[in-house]
């Protein structure tokens, strides 16, 4: 089974860059995205042979998340159940025969980090939201978690320490959620690759010099890690300041 998932930071403007062509060409068992920036009545897009499953924020043209799958889910829930991080549309969980398949857009911190101490909660909270499900069956998650975990996984670790998405606190949060049983698959296949990143800023060449963060994952529990056949990422893909991620695993 082939899993891709994508920020694609509006899905209109990423579908004026060549997202169909690339949506095609990779021929995904599911896709999912993250950011769709819009709402599922808004889209009038065509995905032919694909279930689709939508969450949007209640604010518009912010944040959103979208699984497109070829199988139909067993079941489909949105958001964690918690009032106050169910607002913003950022997560999608469909349940299949052999795992749990949750779809996360991650908050960010933002500058000045003024959103650092809602993240913390956030992270605990979605740590046992992913827990109570693995009570159940094994779970894949995927999506922008808005982290870089360690220094070989962002261009410049020691300029970012204190910036969003490289704080401390943060990193000790996203190895918090491996230590309960979860594994980085892209980092299960390759352990020390440098220079593999799935985002990258708009300013200064960053994207033709390399200067880019790994902050987009397939993480799944380690029951699953002898069913991983591949993860990949996929940095000439344009389109959003992000790069699709894929994970391929025995399944049905």
């Amino acid at each position: 089974m082939k899993l891709i998932s994508w920020n694609v930071n509006g899905l209109r403007a990423c579908m004026n860059k060549g997202f169909m062509d690339f949506f095609n060409a990779v021929n995904a068992d599911i896709f999912c995205i993250q950011e769709s920036k819009m709402q599922q009545e808004q889209s009038d897009f065509i995905f032919e042979n694909y279930y689709e499953y939508w969450n949007s924020a209640e604010k518009k043209g912010y944040s959103g998340v979208v699984i497109f799958s070829k199988q139909k889910p067993l079941s489909v829930d949105y958001d964690m159940g918690i009032a106050h991080h169910d607002k913003e549309g950022r997560i999608i969980t469909a349940q299949y025969n052999d795992f749990y398949l949750v779809n996360v857009y991650t908050p960010n911190s933002k500058r000045e980090l003024e959103r650092l101490d809602y993240r913390m909660k956030w992270e605990e909270d979605f740590l046992g939201f992913l827990k109570s499900l693995e009570k159940t069956k094994p779970v894949i998650v995927c999506g922008d978690l808005n982290v870089a975990h360690k220094e070989i996984d962002l261009k410049n670790p020691k300029s970012n320490r204190r910036n969003a998405g490289f704080t401390d606190e943060e990193r000790a949060k996203f190895s918090a959620l491996l230590e309960a049983g979860f594994t980085d698959t892209f980092r299960y296949f390759y352990p020390d690759l440098e220079g593999a990143y799935s985002w990258w800023s708009y300013m200064g060449k960053a994207r033709a010099n390399n200067t880019g963060w790994r902050i987009d994952y397939f993480l799944c529990s380690q029951a699953l890690d002898s069913k991983l056949i591949g993860a990949k990422i996929y940095p000439e893909i344009l389109g959003s300041d992000h790069c699709p991620v894929g994970l391929e695993i025995e399944a049905h």
